[in-house]
């Protein structure tokens, strides 16, 4: 446990850096290609037998920072990574009876999901470093307060298949508690009414794709028949292992408020988290 500890304080440590030391990309570009490289390294181990897994790698951390660079890209990655999750969520629920996503398509899906997440990531980071935080804070807290409610209320079980810990109750409880992240910060910005409501529909949709990450990459590990998708992160196993929630909620969270704001009705928000920023000494 200490072991986890420290390296989720070194985490943190490095990624509060790379997102607010500079308002230039020096340190968080740097970041996000070393993740993609890492992250892509261990997705060929959660496909079947590759004799070049090097290719995919390489074409991925290239396919990720041309698209950084080409921003009328990102919605493309975004809507594309959506359509997967969306078939994510029935092969969740009937592993292991159907596994036709199981085969080389993981290579096409792998190249998509990365370069969704990481471009939505950048996408996020550009507007306001606060803003992909926003993100991290939504997802920890939720899966943080789907643990405690989970472990102590949790009986009726989510995908006892692929994640038997997860239940339904940790559900709503991870729900609950992102709410309350959710409104708070409403409040900070001074939201009300319907672009409060839509805030937090959005970010329960966030929560929601989260969850969904998580079981994927379960299913993922548990269809390879590995326990972690690598072990670069003492007591946490893989980056994989600690981004599989992001690679889904980051690029879910990114569409929706791109949409909202195209509609001009994310407009007033966008304002005030600009403003807002400028006031939190950091």
């Amino acid at each position: 446990m200490w072991q986890r500890i420290k390296t989720a304080i070194v985490l943190v440590v490095i990624v509060g850096f790379a997102l607010f030391a500079s308002s230039m990309p020096i340190f968080v570009l740097p970041l996000l290609a070393i993740g993609v490289l890492i992250a892509a390294h261990e997705w060929t181990k959660l496909m079947p037998k590759w004799k070049q897994p090097a290719q995919f790698i390489l074409a991925v951390l290239l396919i990720t920072m041309l698209s950084i660079l080409v921003p009328w890209t990102w919605v493309f990655w975004w809507a594309a990574s959506l359509g997967i999750w969306v078939m994510a969520t029935a092969w969740v629920f009937q592993y292991p009876d159907k596994e036709k996503w199981y085969g080389r398509r993981l290579v096409y899906m792998g190249a998509i999901i990365l370069t969704a997440a990481i471009t939505a990531m950048y996408g996020l980071w550009q507007m306001s470093p606060w803003w992909l935080m926003y993100v991290f804070l939504l997802v920890w807290c939720a899966d943080s307060g789907a643990y405690f409610v989970g472990r102590k209320f949790g009986k009726r079980k989510m995908a006892p298949n692929v994640s038997p810990n997860k239940s339904i109750e940790g559900l709503y409880g991870g729900l609950a508690v992102s709410g309350v992240v959710t409104i708070l910060v409403g409040n900070y910005l001074q939201l009300s009414g319907m672009t409060l409501a839509l805030f937090l529909i959005l970010s329960w949709l966030t929560v929601l794709a989260s969850v969904l990450g998580d079981l994927f990459e379960s299913m993922l590990k548990r269809r390879a028949g590995i326990k972690d998708s690598g072990t670069i992160l003492p007591g946490h196993g893989g980056v994989l292992d600690r981004i599989d929630s992001l690679l889904s909620a980051t690029p879910v969270f990114a569409f929706g408020f791109w949409l909202l704001l195209k509609l001009g009705i994310f407009t007033e928000i966008w304002v005030k988290m600009h403003f807002a920023a400028m006031r939190i000494p950091f």
